[in-house]
């Protein structure tokens, strides 16, 4: 059996997720390919495999505008399997929407969606989570890989999201951010503080920054990854109206994972829960 894992990711998150999975795959003797999105470079046909795996964070409640492009353009499924991995940065069921669109969209395609998954890690925007916050995500997102991956090993098709009319609604309103983007993304730039290493340019899913004369210059196919703040050594790339959410720096989940008193207060019963149900689950 070959998967073929296509990848949105711009902080990190959901590449470490979809990387843990492909690692278990190739362990039970699966074959993969694993591609991580570029904007205007080619990746194999999706007809030389026998599943597709798509990766991506969830932007607003809906897949990143990227994400929906390329599904537009994948090959006819032919009943071969497609399944979909999402990270967010909370539990709320809500994200669950960023199924809706590209799932329907492989569908209509002749793709058999075999499973929705869904994944919590922590933020790259809004607030920083401490260490053993993220550290508890990923210990939670790791037992939740292991069921989920036992049952593609084992070829049980995987729960498949149910989004409700309301669910439905309000992810399109949200999905405004989209277009929103490009335009916030012009006002990014570079404090003094900016050493010129390239790691903002380096990192842009979009290829939306180079560097002139030492500096970032922002394009306008930003879509809010935030991977260009949240990667810079030296916390110099400010993000226009969305500033006061930027997180900056990689998270050490190597850490002790947070307790359940540790917990944040924000959301801190529904992040509980989530972790209490994926560390009871493999007992």
């Amino acid at each position: 059996m070959k998967y073929t894992f296509y990848v949105f990711s711009g902080s990190g998150n959901t590449d470490k997720v979809c990387r843990e999975i492909r690692g278990k795959l190739e362990k039970s003797g699966a074959e993969t390919e694993y591609w991580r999105f570029r904007k205007g470079e080619k990746y194999p046909d999706a007809v030389r495999t026998d599943a597709v795996v798509i990766g991506y964070p969830v932007h607003a409640f809906n897949a990143p505008t990227p994400v929906t492009e390329f599904v537009k353009e994948i090959p006819e499924g032919k009943g071969r399997k497609a399944y979909l991995v999402a990270t967010s940065g909370e539990p709320l069921t809500l994200n669950d929407c960023a199924f809706v669109k590209t799932g329907k969209m492989l569908e209509e395609k002749g793709w058999k969606l075999s499973g929705t998954y869904r994944y919590v890690m922590p933020y790259n925007i809004i607030f920083r989570h401490s260490e053993g916050m993220a550290a508890r995500m990923w210990l939670a997102a790791r037992k939740n890989i292991e069921r989920d991956v036992k049952k593609i090993i084992e070829g049980k098709d995987g729960d498949v999201t149910e989004i409700n009319g309301i669910k439905r609604i309000l992810g399109n309103v949200f999905r405004i951010e989209h277009a929103a983007m490009p335009i916030i993304g012009r006002n990014f730039y570079a404090t003094d503080k900016c050493i010129g290493c390239g790691a903002c340019e380096k990192v842009c899913p979009q290829a939306n920054i180079y560097l002139k004369d030492g500096k970032p210059v922002f394009g306008k196919n930003c879509v809010g990854c935030m991977g260009c703040a949240f990667t810079c050594p030296k916390d110099a790339v400010r993000t226009g109206v969305l500033n006061c959410w930027r997180v900056n720096g990689k998270y050490d989940f190597g850490h002790k994972p947070a307790t359940d008193d540790e917990v944040c207060r924000y959301l801190g019963k529904t992040y509980l829960k989530y972790f209490q149900k994926a560390e009871d689950m493999v007992k």
